[in-house]
């Protein structure tokens, strides 16, 4: 049986996809239904959520695991908020929880007032941690790890090339690189450099002025950006190296070594790891702007250039609790 925080509303506000022609012009703010708790789901009151920009071009936003139409859909993959409801069978939260993680690829976002998510793509957030952060760690952050860690195999005194280092993948990757011990090569324009700086690379490559091939040779590459840069990036990979991209498949790899083209998979020891970074001030989320639930369609049309990440404030309530 499904439990309760409170007696639940019929409808909740959300923004909506209703025709894939129509793109980014297509998101509107509507009333959609109180969302369906299945078994093993939570639901989520959402305080604030992510979202990835790139994520109105995939299938499983327009369609469902069975290839059918599920328009109008609810976009957003990212969230932070409050355990509202269990669904049958649910274990290991509890209603009035805090949670953060990752809202499945294939069904309604985080983008609404509230969303039915798997238990299992959530973790408890942390008191000192507040929801906009929270929104800003599962995607950005558990990409850095898994293409760091699991795909790349980084060890301690490896050199490891970090593209696009003041975004959203790319500044976890930096921080979490340095703390295992790597030595940090970022790239990114010149506005990028003091921050990749201060979030601990070793050096700072301007992609637009400096040359990429005179940092041969790394062990380890991490692309966020594919094309002539992720082509140019195998050419500085020592023999026996690495190449991990979560933009594109590569073409070529390093001799003797490996190329990777990975997507990110929710997990939640490793939420919880980076939550726990985080609250012992190891590591920091950057937050380019937030914005209000009502400029969400906005934020996803007009997004700017921006370091960090753009998160979306659902609730006025208080984002500390």
């Amino acid at each position: 049986m499904s439990c309760m925080l409170k007696r639940k509303v019929d409808t909740m506000r959300a923004i909506t996809l209703s025709n894939r022609g129509e793109g980014m012009a297509g998101l509107t703010l509507t009333e959609r239904p109180y969302p369906h708790a299945a078994e093993n789901d939570v639901i989520v009151k959402v305080h604030a959520a992510g979202f990835t920009p790139g994520e109105l071009e995939w299938p499983s936003t327009w369609t469902d695991r069975s290839g059918r139409d599920r328009t109008p859909s609810i976009p957003g993959h990212e969230l932070s908020g409050t355990v509202v409801e269990l669904g049958y069978g649910t274990t290991g939260l509890s209603v009035g929880q805090r949670v953060f993680g990752f809202a499945d690829w294939a069904r309604d976002g985080s983008l609404a007032e509230y969303a039915a998510v798997e238990a299992r793509n959530l973790a408890p957030l942390p008191a000192g941690i507040d929801h906009v952060v929270g929104a800003a760690l599962p995607i950005s952050g558990v990409t850095a790890w898994e293409g760091l860690f699991q795909h790349a195999r980084l060890e301690t005194g490896q050199t490891v090339l970090v593209h696009g280092s003041a975004g959203g993948v790319g500044s976890f990757a930096v921080q979490l690189a340095k703390a295992a011990g790597a030595v940090v090569v970022a790239t990114g324009r010149e506005a990028d450099r003091e921050l990749a700086l201060k979030l601990g690379a070793h050096r700072f490559v301007d992609l637009d002025r400096e040359r990429l091939e005179d940092q041969r040779p790394v062990d380890v590459v991490l692309d966020v950006i594919g094309g002539d840069v992720l082509a140019r990036s195998v050419t500085v990979v020592r023999e026996g190296g690495v190449v991990v991209s979560i933009a594109e498949r590569p073409t070529s790899g390093p001799v003797g070594g490996r190329s990777v083209f990975f997507v990110v998979q929710p997990d939640r020891a490793t939420l919880a790891t980076l939550a726990r970074r985080v609250s012992e001030g190891a590591l920091t989320p950057i937050v380019g702007s937030v914005r209000r639930f009502e400029e969400a369609a906005d934020a996803f049309q007009r997004r700017a250039r921006v370091q960090g990440k753009v998160i979306i404030r659902v609730t006025d309530d208080d984002l500390s609790g």
